[in-house]
């Protein structure tokens, strides 16, 4: 916050807090005027019901008083005027970190005895598994979904089909830095609508969803031109660099005509977030573990 915005907070909250102060005053001297005529508001509904001027009740004044004071004394101890960080020297960000530091001193016993446990034995774990279980419940279902099988561009995690490989070191390094999907777009390169839509054909007859014709194969020179270098010759990918396996039945964003035409002609960009900052090395371990136990 630079210095003019902290002012104008700081002054703007004085004022209105002073304001309050002065409104509340003036109501608690208000009173009725002592003629009969002067005490009436002028407000008047089913013909004899009348609003009266008469002083609100002193506890009630009170209770705005206090109120102010109240907020005087919190914005005193903690930061609300300005950039004045108040008394008690809080934020939310030493408050998480204090938060975060008890978490740990909780829990970080009970990951440490799955530390030195084989990865192989760890998938079979029920104790780390239910761990697991709770860490992908709390970071992963929001968009493999509490069933962890995916949507349309979120991989299903229950099938044997893996983009990036299903060893240890693939799933902890897909946890720990994330990944990026990236396939670049390529109806300029194939040049025409006639030869995306061959080439369309020609993906989905390597899963053996449409028979190959000839202008089917007239798109498998391109493919081993421009697709072959991550899908590999025969289509059957490259974990790699993420490159979808396309003569199996598992698509990641379906396989229909069109949303593979969507792929082709404009590209796909797929990102996986990094966990590996806040999750630490042995809970990015169990939780490797879980997601590889799911497809067992």
């Amino acid at each position: 916050m630079t210095a003019f915005w902290s002012w104008f907070v700081a002054a703007g909250t004085i004022v209105f807090i002073i304001w309050c102060i002065w409104l509340v005053s003036w109501s608690a001297k208000q009173g009725p005027q002592g003629k009969e005529d002067e005490d009436l508001v002028g407000h008047k509904w089913d013909g004899d019901l009348e609003e009266w001027n008469n002083p609100a009740p002193k506890w009630w004044l009170y209770l705005y008083f206090i109120t102010i004071a109240w907020a005087v004394g919190y914005m005193v101890v903690y930061p609300g005027i300005g950039a004045f960080e108040g008394t008690a020297g809080w934020t939310s960000e030493g408050q998480y970190e204090q938060e975060v530091q008890r978490a740990e001193e909780r829990y970080a016993p009970i990951y440490e005895k799955f530390s030195a446990m084989d990865f192989d034995t760890l998938v079979q774990d029920e104790e780390a598994l239910a761990l697991g279980g709770s860490l992908f419940a709390s970071y992963c279902t929001t968009c493999h979904g509490s069933d962890a099988r995916g949507a349309p561009g979120y991989p299903n995690l229950t099938d044997g089909d893996w983009q990036w490989g299903d060893s240890e070191d693939a799933i902890i390094a897909t946890l720990t830095s994330g990944r990026m999907a990236v396939m670049t777009p390529w109806a300029q390169i194939l040049g025409s609508d006639e030869a995306v839509d061959n080439m369309v054909r020609y993906v989905q007859s390597l899963s053996g969803m449409v028979e190959a014709d000839a202008g089917t194969m007239s798109a498998q020179a391109q493919f081993t031109t421009f697709c072959a270098a991550c899908h590999m010759p025969d289509g059957t990918g490259n974990q790699a660099v993420g490159a979808p396996n396309l003569t199996d039945d598992i698509w990641l964003y379906g396989s229909d005509a069109d949303t593979i035409r969507t792929a082709i002609e404009q590209g796909r960009n797929g990102q996986m977030p990094a966990h590996g900052e806040f999750l630490g090395e042995n809970r990015t371990r169990i939780l490797a573990a879980y997601v590889k136990s799911l497809s067992q």
